[in-house]
């Protein structure tokens, strides 16, 4: 038996399988483009969960260069 799901049928299986999963877990959290032979990652405007501290957290609030830190 083979398993003919495509990667991203497999993604939402495997992001809303939890007993307490929702739909907007398996929402895209990320943007790849492909330029000139570079690729981009961007964090989406629009996801739920992102990369850093969250908001609230003092990290979060410093303004300081993150080359300073």
């Amino acid at each position: 038996m083979s398993d003919d799901k495509s990667f991203e049928e497999n993604r939402h299986d495997q992001l809303t399988s939890a007993p307490k999963a929702t739909e907007e877990d398996a929402a895209p959290r990320f943007d790849v483009s492909h330029h000139d032979g570079v690729t981009r990652i961007d964090v989406r405007d629009d996801a739920a969960v992102r990369p850093g501290p969250g908001q609230g957290d003092p990290a979060a609030e410093e303004d300081v260069p993150f080359s300073e830190k």
